[in-house]
This record gives structure tokens, sequence and C-alpha cells, in this order.
């Protein structure tokens, strides 16, 4: 005997069908229109809250050897350039740019964020953003974060790029460590790196330095720290000690202000 057939599955197969057709040429007559359609307004969105880039510059990246983007022809403008030229702005982290329904070309920009300004051996001055890349100084602002100078080998060549060494990457994991932290996001304000590569801690409260060796076990080190701080010194006080040692796992070893080990 014959199947019967199921006329309901056909029907719904076929209405689908004639809906998703619907929609192709919906899209199609859509994208006619807005080729056909001129550039009404540029809009940009800058989040967070450095303030690296303006948008009297971000107008200047969009339009520089292209000419004022309003009023031309959306077909005639290069989305995907435009984006690329955001993008090599060392400040600029993400840049996404589209045109909406009304001929709106929107663009939504995001600043990268430094975490530590490193002066190297040798000078040079730069940011670590949060992403662990180097990226250069501003001419229009100044970050206020965490700064680490000393014996740090660490080179740059005035261009956004990843860290080349083992200290570099130190620093960047100490001061990501530091920032996730109000409290000593707070009290430190200095990384000194000394000859034989340890990272010294200076604190705005205290006056001692705080001998961070690596940043290896950096959460056993801090919950050290802290337990020093509530614990110790309100009995002696915070100038009692000229030096505080974390470097050596499960260990902290002070030093009086004569000399005197505890």
């Amino acid at each position: 005997m014959l199947k019967r057939i199921n006329w309901g599955a056909i029907l719904i197969t076929f209405t689908w069908l004639v809906c998703l057709g619907g929609l192709v040429v919906l899209m199609s007559f859509i994208e006619i229109k807005k080729s056909e359609s001129a550039c009404a307004k540029v809009e940009v969105i800058l989040t967070g809250n450095q303030f690296f880039i303006e948008r009297a510059e971000v107008d200047q990246i969009l339009n520089s050897k292209n000419g004022l983007l309003v009023g031309r022809k959306l077909s005639d403008i290069n989305i995907q350039s435009l984006e690329d030229k955001l993008k090599a702005n060392p400040f600029i982290g993400y840049a996404k740019v589209y045109i909406d329904m009304n001929g709106v070309i929107q663009a939504e920009i995001k600043q990268r964020v430094p975490i530590l300004r490193v002066i190297n051996l040798a000078g040079q001055d730069f940011y670590i953003d949060e992403n662990g890349l180097k990226i250069p100084l501003s001419d229009h602002f100044t970050a206020r974060v965490l700064v680490a100078n000393g014996a740090i080998l660490e080179d740059f060549n005035g261009h956004v790029g990843a860290l080349r060494t083992q200290m570099g990457v130190d620093l960047f994991n100490t001061a990501k460590f530091i920032a996730a932290d109000s409290l000593w996001n707070e009290q430190i304000v200095q990384i000194y790196v000394n000859d034989n590569k340890d990272m010294t801690l200076m604190p705005r409260v205290g006056n001692q330095k705080i001998i961070l060796g690596n940043a290896a076990n950096l959460q056993e080190k801090f919950r050290n720290l802290l337990l020093l701080y509530k614990n110790e010194m309100p009995k002696i006080g915070w100038n009692a000690y000229s030096a505080i040692n974390l470097k050596y796992k499960g260990q902290i070893v002070c030093e009086r202000r004569d000399s005197s080990l505890k």
C-alpha cells in the first residue's frame, strides 16, 4: 500500500521556504537601498575611563585620505578599511565599524587600559596594558598607574607589542595582581628591580622595602604580608622594619631598623 502523504508537513516546509525566500529578497532590497543612500551621520561610542583618544582624533582618523564621510554614498565607503585604520592606533584595543538601517556609520571603540608604567634600564618609558601588551605614552593623557623601574631589560620599539623577557612577564603579572585588589592598589606605589632581578615594592604607608623576588606564589606572598600588617604592625609601628622579605616560600623575614633580624 502507498504510504499516506503528510500534507501538513509539506505545507509547513513550503511555508518556511516561501518565508526564507521573502527574507532573502527583502535583505537584498535593503542592501540595494543602503548602497544607493548617503551617509547621514557618524556616531562614535568611546567606552572606558581612559582619555588617550578624543572624538576629534577619531574623526580625523576616519576622515583622513577619504574626505568627509557624511554625504558620501555608502557604497563608496569601505567599512573594513575604516575599522582597520582605527585598530592601527596604539591606544585603541577594540574597534567595530558598521552602518545601521538609517544610514548612520557607527564606530564602537574601546581604549587600551594600562596597568603599569615601565622605565627600563635604557631610560625607555612605556605602558603595559591589561592584556600584557606594551604601548607608548600619550602626549595628551597620563594614566595614574603603578610605576616600575630599575634593572629592567625589557625594551620598547615604539609600537604595540608582546613582552619578550621573563622580567617583563613578572612585572605584568605582579601589576595585574595588585590592580585587581583595592587594598594593594592603594598601598603599593612603585616596583623597583634590583641587580639580582628581585622585585621590591615601595608602599604608600610604611617606610620599608617589601622584597617580593619574582612573581611566583603571589597570592601566598601577599596573604603573608596582609597577616603581618594586621597582626604585627599595629603593635610595633609601621616604621619599625627597614625591609620585609617575602621571596622565600612559607617565610617572612623582617629586618629591624637596627639591622637585627626578627
